[in-house]
């Protein structure tokens, strides 16, 4: 910055500051690229330092922080033909059997295949200690409705059925529901999406609950 005083006459001395560039200073200028929101430009200096003891960073007299809170995380294992799917959650174990793996075509008649997968997850059921089991039928979106809905909830009650009988334990009690064509997973315009819809799912809490 340049200081520059002059004589005015009768006005006395007035003085003038005049901006220049000084070495290594370079002056203001529009942004090469309006999109780049502001504070996101690429930069070579270092990131600002930050005042632990800032009063602007500490709670305010009277304020409390919230109750920690544990993140419902999901896991999710599916065999590589996607006939059997398992998620693990904080709460809860659900498994998925695709109806082509338990059932005929157009049947609630559990095949041979069948009571060995059920039978693993009973097994599951019992390492969770679980009393509360759901056991819900789906089906896809091809003939009627009311069919559906009838197909998938005697499908259903041949899971039930096997389960109670593998854990042969009255305290266990059951849900069991079928929704047909409700809740799909994929999508019904191809066979291998519907294939995926017709399925059995049992789940039950982690650990009992």
């Amino acid at each position: 910055m340049t200081r520059l005083s002059f004589s005015l006459g009768s006005l006395g001395v007035a003085t003038v500051m005049v901006a220049t560039n000084l070495l290594g200073v370079t002056s203001a200028q529009a942004d090469d690229d309006p999109s780049v929101p502001p504070g996101t430009e690429a930069s070579a200096a270092a990131p600002v330092e930050v005042d632990a003891n800032d009063p602007d960073l500490k709670l305010p007299e009277g304020a409390t922080l919230a109750s920690a809170k544990v993140l419902d995380i999901k896991q999710v294992v599916e065999d590589q033909a996607g006939e059997e799917r398992r998620e693990d959650t904080n709460a809860d174990v659900k498994f998925a059997l695709q109806a082509e793996v338990l059932f005929p075509k157009n049947s609630a008649r559990l095949t041979g295949e069948a009571k060995a997968r059920i039978t693993s997850i009973a097994q599951e059921i019992g390492k969770q200690n679980a009393t509360r089991i759901r056991v819900f039928g789906f089906t896809d979106n091809l003939g009627s409705a009311v069919s559906g809905d009838i197909l998938s909830r005697k499908r259903a009650n041949a899971v039930q059925g096997v389960l109670d009988a593998e854990l042969k334990d009255s305290s266990v009690t059951y849900e069991v529901r079928g929704y047909g064509e409700q809740y799909p997973i994929s999508s019904n315009a191809t066979e291998a999406g519907r294939k995926k819809n017709r399925r059995v799912e049992v789940s039950f809490p982690r650990t009992g609950g």
